[in-house]
């Protein structure tokens, strides 16, 4: 979130950043400042009246120590009608704190300069197209015609069994979903990642940490009787597992990599849009997570950028880069780079990343800050996170696009995985 201190002492700034997100801050900095001149006030009185109320004691004794004990016991009760009065004070400046903060989290973080302004995904910048992008052919079989021919997906199955947005892998779809898994994680380990494997359900605290609550409370699954929600991404434990610690200065970056299956309530309309893995509410993905020093964060979403796309160019599959404009950019991000592939029988481009810097917004949240030996104050940390990579999507590029009279080729590097260079 943002930090009052910034808001006070950049109120237009605010205003102007947030309205290339299409957020309209005006009246929310407004109420902002309008609450903390009130909790300033309320403080100044609860503290004025603490140092009355302190000096009456003060009095008391002396009083006391004079024989004068008809004047003490005055004075005694105006010090006891004080301590009512700064109680009050404190349960009003408590409840002016509470509802400060409540619009505070209500703010998005502020995009980066070189964010463009947009509306929607249309307005997206698309800034780099890999070579090759296969031409639409009449009669290639989309990827649910293709996993019902080779029996690898079986989706009516998951309907049965819980409903729509959970299929059932089977066979060698089972299989490529465990290689796509297991060649995902051995790159980033390689590149440094450390492995996790954190909780699937997480508490309201790491939703908050994170920017999932209370933005996105209507997008996760909740058990009521725990109050634990199951994660719409890995980043949301994993990044928690910094939430109120002060790191070494040292320890920067902090890289790790974790596998988890996904749940997300989104609902979707009816279609090829949403069709076969297009959307799910279940599904597997691969995280990156980097804790940052500031001055290095802009450095470390470049490197994040550069391996998610070595890893489309080693499953060969064609791919977009694009820098989402403001319109279309989440609550939580700076900057955000989305990867796209090509589907070559659905003839359109399907996301299979972001790669996001959150700069100190979530961090703030989390009280996530790090520390040399001779600073004075800990330095609050930059995060970011992308994925690395999420499967449904990838898995429907790679069955259309390598599907042959013969079966669905598979690239190089899932061969050693799967033990075979076809799916038949």
């Amino acid at each position: 979130m943002l930090s009052l201190k910034f808001i006070q002492e950049n109120r237009e700034t605010v205003i102007r950043k947030l309205a290339i997100k299409n957020f309209d801050a005006t009246g929310l900095v407004e109420q902002i400042g309008l609450l903390d001149d009130q909790r300033k006030n309320l403080q100044k009185e609860a503290d004025d009246k603490s140092a009355e109320m302190n000096a009456l004691s003060k009095q008391v004794g002396i009083l006391m120590q004079a024989g004068k004990k008809e004047e003490a016991e005055e004075v005694k009760s105006r010090a006891a009608r004080l301590k009512e009065t700064i109680a009050t004070l404190n349960g009003q400046h408590a409840g002016t704190l509470a509802a400060l903060n409540d619009l505070i989290v209500r703010l998005p973080n502020l995009p980066h300069d070189s964010v463009p302004p947009g509306k929607g995904a249309q307005d997206n910048e698309i800034v780099k197209v890999s070579d090759a992008i296969p031409l639409h052919e009449e009669g290639q079989l989309p990827h649910w015609e293709l996993a019902r021919k080779y029996n690898l997906i079986d989706f009516e199955l998951g309907v049965k069994i819980t409903g729509a947005g959970f299929p059932v892998y089977k066979g060698a779809g089972a299989k490529l979903q465990r290689a796509l898994i297991a060649f995902f994680l051995e790159e980033n380990i390689r590149a440094g990642y450390e492995e996790i494997m954190p909780p699937l359900v997480v508490n309201e605290e790491s939703g908050f940490g994170t920017g999932q609550l209370p933005d996105k409370e209507g997008q996760m699954y909740y058990v009521p009787e725990d109050k634990l929600y199951l994660i719409p991404t890995a980043e949301v434990p994993v990044t928690n597992l910094y939430r109120d610690v002060i790191l070494d200065a040292e320890e920067l970056p902090v890289k790790n990599t974790a596998y988890t299956a996904c749940f997300r309530r989104e609902a979707g309309s009816y279609g090829k849009e949403v069709r076969g893995l297009n959307r799910l509410h279940q599904f597997d993905k691969v995280e990156i997570v980097h804790v940052a020093h500031p001055g290095a964060s802009y450095q470390a979403l470049e490197s994040m950028v550069r391996h998610v796309e070595s890893l489309l160019v080693k499953l060969e599959l064609p791919y977009r880069v694009v820098k989402l404009c403001g319109g279309d950019m989440s609550f939580t991000s700076a900057l955000t780079y989305d990867f796209e592939v090509y589907s070559k029988a659905q003839d359109r481009w399907l996301e299979v990343s972001s790669v996001s810097n959150f700069e100190e917004f979530q961090a703030n949240r989390l009280k996530l800050r790090f520390k040399s030996k001779s600073d004075k104050k800990p330095t609050t940390a930059h995060t970011l996170n992308g994925s690395a990579l999420a499967l449904p999507r990838v898995v429907a590029a790679l069955l259309e696009n390598n599907q042959t009279p013969e079966g669905i080729r598979l690239p190089g590097v899932l061969r050693p995985f799967m033990g075979t260079d076809i799916i038949q």
